[in-house]
């Protein structure tokens, strides 16, 4: 049986992944902050928080693949970014995935065709008002793709999704009527936003076996921002 690892799997994008790896019989470990105490039946729950720094020990003996989902919505003008804006951004999005993947390195190694999926976002590449700080650490996020793809392979596979706005928690006070919402679709060439199910397709393309020549990539799920705009 197969064993992957989702961390921030209790909410959006990542309950999503984590309720479709267990409808496969895949053995699944959430790592998140809170346990919201519907997990399928048979997933693992263990507490952990991104920020925190520690990774557990003894998570497991082997992964198969890895998911690391946390991640940050903080839009702000420049000027009224912080300090702590910043660094909470890459603790979150980048220290937290490094962190994880240091954890379980020689768990992964140890994996069938080990594969590690991070998450950016459309904004690295096409350039918004307001998202420089989580842009930032999610453009990092792209450089330490590539980076430990090179350095891991052939063993274990690396590659990112950059999805655009998604409707799920994180994104909830963007589109949080119909209004917002409606306007968000319309500047996407597909005319709607994304949805959780959008991008978990595409990771468990990416944890699965016809993805295996597949490594390095940052992966576009965007309804056409990024190469057609709107």
């Amino acid at each position: 049986m197969a064993t992957y690892i989702v961390i921030g799997g209790t909410k959006g994008i990542g309950r999503e992944i984590t309720d479709q790896l267990s409808r496969d019989g895949s053995q699944v470990i959430v790592m998140a902050r809170n346990n919201p105490g519907d997990l399928p039946s048979g997933v693992k729950f263990i507490h952990w928080d991104a920020e925190s720094g520690e990774f557990p020990e003894n998570v497991a003996d082997s992964v198969d693949g890895l998911v690391y989902c946390p991640g940050t919505i903080n839009l702000k003008p420049f000027g009224r970014l912080r300090n702590e804006d910043f660094t909470s951004d890459w603790n979150i999005n980048v220290m937290g995935a490094v962190h994880a993947v240091q954890g379980l390195e020689k768990a992964l190694k140890k994996g069938n065709n080990p594969s590690v999926v991070f998450f950016s976002t459309v904004a690295v590449q096409n350039g918004m008002p307001y998202h420089a700080s989580v842009a930032a650490a999610k453009g990092a996020i792209e450089g330490l793709t590539r980076s430990l793809a090179a350095e891991y392979s052939p063993v274990v596979r690396f590659n990112c999704i950059a999805p655009s706005i998604t409707d799920t928690p994180l994104a909830g006070r963007i589109l949080s009527n119909d209004d917002r919402k409606q306007a968000s679709a319309d500047r996407h060439p597909m005319k709607r936003v994304g949805n959780a199910s959008d991008i978990a397709d595409m990771s468990m393309f990416l944890l699965g076996d016809k993805s295996t020549w597949i490594t390095g990539q940052v992966i576009h799920v965007d309804g056409g921002m990024s190469a057609i705009g709107s």
